[in-house]
């Protein structure tokens, strides 16, 4: 007999169904029989296109300087002080030398217009394929023998002034570096050998649990991204024998190199000051203490300007013990202003690159965007109220219509959740918006009771939706094709399924089987992306350059998912976000998961209710506006 399904349909039509197509344009027909695959990348497609064409325009730049501002910036794609970080110390003291460019608080003035007449030394300037600014310095192979170049190399003359201090300020960086080396290890005695693992094991967890990162201690690379990692993620496992973690958990200190210790004390810095997401904030530059003691006095400056608890005071320089304490403060002081400061990521697509910031307050702009959105839901939603809040606070009142139909929706919850994306997508100007959740809150709530922490580690994606809404003109990106851009809304909706399949786990206590399962931390506050279309498969299959990302939790059953649905805002061309669209994307997100948490005390209190909207048949009706299969 077959085993019946939640639907009442039998497991064995249920099988036949899930072996069909789910994309939209195909519903009906059987999975995996196209004749081609309906996009084919160029070679150059996302990052290799943008490396190629910052190295043709740095080629053509009419000096010297003019041509490392445009690779220290990937052509006006990420902040120049980035890769000024990501420099080998040789590198560092050679840029500083010639062109007088460096991240350190210096006044040199550019070198680039200098007469070099006989040169003291011929260098060269390439571009990795990682997107990294490299020189060759004295005593150094060609980097074509060294580096994987996007393409060739600058031939650049050195002054004899120049070679002088080149000389003079590598002998300074040096000793420091050396320095530094020896409190890393220093610091790292103190911890003895259990220690030492204690720290090994939660940066193995850290590597495990975030975002992809690329860092780097002189010349050699630590990432968990894709083909090259080196460090615990989604190629290597916990424990696997090439995670540089790994190798060196039980090794006794005057083994390990020292790249590895002061990697190790960098990284757990960073974590201390804020958790795992601060990694991030150092992605695509070199970790030396210096960098972190600068990314932490940045940071304290910030935090010290926003209101209420007390201010933090700086590192007594850029040694690990004062560091250490540093990094505490931070953690604290970052507790105490949460409630009233809005922090934010910027994120820089192009390197991974991210910076922290704290938003301005709301301006007349958020004041608008948040206006046309609450309009529009006044018009559509029985809700009333002038802003997100008092929206909110309505639903909060009288919140049984969102078990009941609602407009063309089978519940209410299901015509706000689309009601609000589609608000924002007008309001925005955006080309995609999208907002995603769990489908039945009734089954968590009941695997929540009984602590059933396996069901819902056992879940899978249709456990899980997004809704995801195209503006019409977002199909000039994709060949004004209806239907195509229907496949697009949809394949970031299943991508948007997985990412809440991914967060839920790291809400949950970790008994043994939660922690066996896949997932990253999930994020608590929102950020804005810069040219997102450059690594990520499915961002450049649709054109995702500008968005914004605005997690929220909600409470269910008396414990807060972090993450638990978000509203996301995409273009694929034009003028990127600003803050203040981001302040007022937060407030409509924050309007969504407040009616779920509404919801979730409904089905608290007895009330069965579940969303079906929202699958690949509801999205090719919406977007192309032609039935479904």
């Amino acid at each position: 007999m077959s085993e019946p399904v939640r639907d009442g349909t039998s497991r064995r039509a249920w099988l036949v169904k899930a072996r069909q197509s789910r994309r939209p344009s195909r519903l009906g027909t059987a999975a995996g029989v196209a004749p081609k695959p309906d996009r084919v990348f160029a070679a150059d497609a996302g990052f290799p296109g943008l490396l190629a064409t910052v190295w043709e325009r740095a080629m053509a730049a009419p000096t010297p300087l003019a041509a490392v501002d445009t690779l220290l910036t990937l052509d006006g794609h990420v902040p120049a002080d980035v890769q000024l970080r990501a420099l080998r110390r040789e590198e560092e003291c050679a840029v500083a030398a010639l062109f007088g460019r460096s991240w350190r608080d210096e006044t040199d003035a550019s070198t680039d217009a200098e007469p070099v007449g006989q040169p003291a030394f011929l260098g060269e300037i390439g571009l990795t394929t990682g997107g990294r600014m490299v020189l060759r310095v004295p005593s150094q192979r060609p980097l074509t023998h060294e580096e994987q170049l996007v393409d060739g190399v600058l031939r650049v003359p050195w002054s004899a002034s120049a070679l002088a201090g080149y000389r003079e300020r590598l002998a300074r960086a040096t000793e420091k570096t050396a320095q530094s080396v020896a409190d890393c290890r220093d610091w790292l005695t103190q911890a003895g050998q259990p220690g030492r693992d204690r720290l090994l094991g939660e940066l193995k967890e850290a590597a495990l649990r975030t975002a992809p990162f690329v860092l780097y201690q002189d010349d050699k690379r630590y990432t968990n991204f894709r083909e090259r990692n080196n460090l615990t993620g989604k190629t290597l496992w916990p424990g696997h024998p090439d995670c540089a973690l790994s190798s060196l958990e039980g090794m006794p200190l005057d083994l390990w190199s020292d790249s590895d210790a002061v990697m190790v004390v960098c990284l757990s810095l960073l974590i201390r000051s804020s958790g795992y997401a601060r990694i991030e904030e150092a992605n695509g530059t070199q970790l030396t203490l210096d960098h972190v003691a600068e990314l932490l006095e940045r940071t304290r400056r910030r935090y010290n300007a926003a209101s209420g608890g007390e201010p933090v005071l700086p590192a007594e320089g850029a040694r690990v013990a004062p560091l250490d304490r540093l990094a505490a403060d931070l953690r604290r002081r970052r507790a105490e202003i949460a409630p009233s400061a809005q922090l934010y990521r910027e994120i820089h697509g192009p390197l991974m690159h991210k910076i922290e910031r704290i938003a301005a307050p709301a301006s007349r702009a958020a004041a608008a965007r948040e206006a046309a959105m609450t309009a529009w839901l006044c018009e559509h939603l029985p809700v009333t109220g002038r802003t997100m809040v008092e929206l909110a606070d309505s639903v909060a009142a009288a919140p049984d219509w969102l078990a009941r139909p609602t407009g063309t929706f089978p519940t209410g919850i299901e015509a706000l959740i689309c009601e609000t994306v589609q608000a924002a997508l007008l309001a925005f100007e955006a080309d995609f918006a999208m907002s995603r959740g769990m489908r039945s809150i009734p089954a968590l709530t009941r695997a929540l009771r009984d602590e059933d922490w396996a069901t819902i580690t056992a879940w899978d994606l249709p456990q899980f939706f997004c809704c995801v809404l195209a503006a019409p003109q977002a199909s000039q990106y994709f060949g004004d094709s209806t239907g195509t851009l229907a496949d697009i809304a949809w394949s970031m909706a299943a991508r948007m399924q997985y990412n809440s399949w991914h967060f839920i786990a790291g809400n949950l206590p970790k008994v043994p089987t939660v922690v066996a399962r896949d997932y990253f931390v999930p994020p608590v506050i929102p950020d804005i992306a810069h040219h997102s279309d450059q690594h990520h498969h499915g961002h450049v299959a649709a054109r995702v350059r500008y968005s914004i990302r605005s997690p929220q939790p909600v409470e269910i059953l008396n414990r807060v998912f972090a993450g638990f649905t978000d509203l996301r805002l995409l273009r694929c061309d034009g003028q990127p976000f600003t803050e203040q669209d981001l302040l007022a994307a937060h407030r409509a997100s924050g309007f969504v998961a407040r009616a779920t948490g509404s919801l979730a005390r409904l089905v608290q209190a007895g009330v069965d209710v579940e969303i079906t909207a929202f699958d690949p048949g509801w999205h090719w009706e919406r977007i192309s506006g032609r039935p479904s299969a």
